[in-house]
């Protein structure tokens, strides 16, 4: 790595420990919640994923950036509060780069942290949990530090939804660019299926994806009311991923209250969106030590796997849950927490990962076409 002139930056986590490496991307300081992500590919959609609002994100793929920043990936306008890398690539080599990563990372203000043992790092997120820390590139003592992130809220208890979602309605109409788009047997449906989508933090991939199901999509702010939601007379009805405590996110749940209790609509939940859920039909949530946030997350039952792609760090109670509302469909096979369900006898369901694979694997894209049948059986 060519890095000619190197700037010191230090990592302080809120229980003390410090680790001192070198500054990349915008300088000054960041305080957030430490997490790491297992991905060994897509982190220009990872830093982008709005579920990672008020994060500091740390990779534990030893080298980011080599294939630069392209104008398509992005999944959204929202990123990262702060990246911590092994180490970082300060020129890049693909065919479809038209931006230096470092470049990108100050034009976005993003502070980032490069030269630590990442791996150690992590093992000290997996045994004490996630916690808040602070990325600096000024000289500032512990004490000062330790200051700072003790003022930051923990993220138990934040609503992060309502600071990325929309403020404004709006139409999406852009379907994905890859190559197994073409749905032949839902060609007479394009732009028939008219989607209301509750904007917690989307990822624009998901709603391309869904316009490529067939789909035209509103997509409200996440404090849209019940009335909101109907006056546009949809065939079905989506709440998005997003970042934060999904308990605190009070208007989502009472919307969903409503829309499950009025039952008629086919509804599709994935990631908070599927915690709304979990929430609105009386169960509880709870904070996982260190979250999920990776590609290889096996999910499924009865001998029906999925490699999923995931990014949060709640989970539903399954004991909170009624049996006779609420049918488990998935499990996370690293650790048996809740990835589905679906309510019985109402064509409403959700996924605690990411179906849409960006980035990611493609195992679960069923579940979109699983969303458009529910709306065919309707028609």
């Amino acid at each position: 790595m060519n890095h000619p002139f190197k700037k010191n930056a230090k990592l302080v986590l809120s229980n003390g420990i410090t680790f001192t490496g070198y500054s990349f991307g915008a300088m000054g300081s960041t305080v957030g919640e430490i997490v790491f992500n297992t991905g060994m590919t897509g982190y220009q959609e990872v830093i982008t994923d709005p579920s990672y609002f008020g994060q500091i994100l740390t990779f534990t793929y030893p080298e980011i950036g080599n294939t630069g920043i392209n104008f398509e990936d992005s999944e959204s306008d929202n990123s990262v509060k702060g990246l911590i890398v092994r180490n970082y690539s300060n020129s890049n080599s693909n065919w479809r780069s038209k931006l230096n990563f470092n470049q990108w990372l100050i034009e976005k203000n993003i502070i980032g942290l490069y030269g630590i043992d990442t791996r150690a790092l992590v093992k000290i997120l997996r045994s004490n949990g996630s916690m808040n820390g602070l990325i600096t590139t000024e000289k500032n003592d512990l004490d000062s530090c330790l200051k700072v992130i003790s003022n930051t809220p923990n993220m138990k208890g934040l609503n992060l939804a309502k600071e990325v979602s929309t403020k404004k309605n709006y139409i999406s109409n852009e379907s994905s660019m890859t190559s197994f788009d073409v749905r032949e047997k839902l060609s007479h449906n394009i732009n028939k299926f008219k989607i209301v989508a509750i904007d917690f933090g989307i990822k624009k991939s998901i709603l391309n994806r869904l316009v490529s199901h067939g789909c035209e999509i509103f997509v409200l702010p996440s404090n849209s009311s019940f009335e909101d939601v109907l006056s546009h007379d949809p065939d079905g009805i989506f709440f998005s991923n997003g970042p934060g405590d999904p308990s605190s996110v009070l208007d989502g749940i009472k919307l969903a209250k409503l829309l499950i209790n009025y039952g008629k609509i086919p509804m599709f939940g994935i990631c908070l969106g599927h915690q709304i859920f979990g929430l609105a039909l009386g169960g509880q949530t709870y904070k996982l030590p260190f979250g999920h946030r990776g590609l290889n997350h096996p999910c499924g039952m009865d001998n029906n796997i999925e490699i999923t792609s995931q990014n949060h760090g709640f989970a539903i109670d399954p004991d909170s849950l009624s049996n006779e509302l609420v049918e488990i469909t998935h499990f996370n096979l690293n650790d048996k927490t809740v990835a589905g369900l679906k309510l019985i006898n109402k064509p409403i369901f959700s996924v605690q990962y990411h179906p849409e694979a960006s980035p990611g694997p493609h195992d679960s894209d069923y579940l979109f076409e699983k969303f458009v049948s529910l709306m065919l059986e309707r028609c």
